[in-house]
């Protein structure tokens, strides 16, 4: 008969221990975030009619399952593995403050939770509750912002050229709509675009980043062939105003809209085979880039440590709530860096209002 080695009363407590010990990042973030400031969005959001029926299994803690979509947000889970390393990983058991006896939320639930935010357009107010936050405790440099933009792939798309000139056109293939199950897989506001001879599809993250933190201000996503200044005017505002923008040669022939706000142009000078630029073009180039090249970090770090930049979900609202959640993890994480801590600071009553 084997020997059960049965666990002992601390070894679970031990074994957390040993993992603080090898810096495990999540203890920071946890400690870093005053999770409960966004309560009243989510309490808001799931708010039961006074008449509804309260019988059945009580929900599980919104701020926690906020916790877990910032926890699959920073690991590019999908909602089976998250179920499943939640079961397993002590380290995950404790950001989300469940014991070992507590139940998991299985992916349905995580679904649900996600799908409800998406339908209620609430995940944008989370990254500004959280922006506010930081903006209430100075956090922001407000020296200039840095504006950029990267594509964020999905799964390609097996369409004839009949069927995605169609669907350019905003319209459904027949063959499609006689097959439900093919419609719910086809990905209708995703495009193609090509920069540098290299193929995408998807759609694009737009960010105004702050050029002292490198946080992020703002965004807004479009599909792929949008071009990155065509969001220019919609990520300034006049409270930019006096601030350096600093953007690459993408936004060139956009003076109109930086003087309307009041920002100092930044932005890099193109030449072309006509028209070289001087010496003293290129190396007023090469200074902008010693903060503009800031926003590359940003993305780097998306790229390198999130895999973030390839998602698996379908049309514009899951990809717009899959690359805001990105968007405010990395804020989180950024927060940790700068060894900033987010407290509450102030009541948050304009979403009762």
């Amino acid at each position: 008969m084997k020997n059960i080695n049965p666990r002992g009363l601390f070894d679970e407590y031990f074994l957390l221990e040993r993992l603080t010990k090898l810096k495990d990042p999540l203890v920071k973030l946890d400690a870093f975030i005053d999770w409960n400031i966004f309560a009243p969005v989510l309490d808001l959001t799931f708010r039961k009619p006074e008449n509804s029926s309260k019988a059945g299994r009580p929900p599980f803690d919104r701020v926690m399952m906020f916790k877990l979509l910032i926890l699959q947000s920073l690991y590019n889970l999908s909602d089976d593995q998250m179920e499943f390393q939640i079961t397993d990983r002590l380290s995950f058991k404790r950001f989300l403050k469940l014991k070992t006896s507590d139940k998991v939320p299985d992916s349905k639930t995580i679904w649900k939770f996600r799908e409800t935010l998406i339908q209620e357009g609430i995940i944008e107010a989370l990254f500004c509750r959280f922006n506010q936050a930081l903006d209430d405790q100075s956090v922001f440099a407000n020296t200039g912002q840095i504006m950029d933009a990267s594509f964020v792939e999905v799964p390609r798309q097996r369409n004839t050229r009949e069927e995605n000139k169609l669907v350019k056109n905003g319209e459904t293939p027949e063959a499609w709509k006689s097959k439900p199950n093919k419609l719910r897989q086809k990905d209708r506001d995703a495009r193609w675009t090509k920069k540098n001879n290299v193929s995408f599809y998807g759609y694009k993250n737009h960010i105004k980043t702050d050029a002292g933190t490198k946080l992020i201000n703002d965004y807004t996503v479009t599909d792929a062939s949008v071009h990155d200044s065509q969001e220019l005017e919609t990520l300034i505002s006049l409270n930019d105003g006096g601030q350096k923008l600093y953007a690459d040669s993408a936004y060139t022939g956009q003076e109109t809209t930086i003087n309307k706000y009041g920002m100092r142009n930044m932005v890099h000078e193109k030449g072309n085979r006509y028209h070289k630029l001087t010496e003293e073009q290129n190396a007023s180039n090469r200074e902008k880039s010693r903060t503009r090249a800031r926003v590359e970090h940003v993305f780097g770090f998306m790229t390198n440590s999130m895999k973030a930049m390839y998602i698996r979900t379908i049309g514009y609202a899951r990809a717009t709530a899959k690359i805001g959640l990105t968007n405010l993890t990395y804020n989180m994480m950024r927060c940790v860096q700068l060894n900033k801590k987010v407290d509450n600071v102030f009541l948050w009553d304009s979403y009762a209002q």
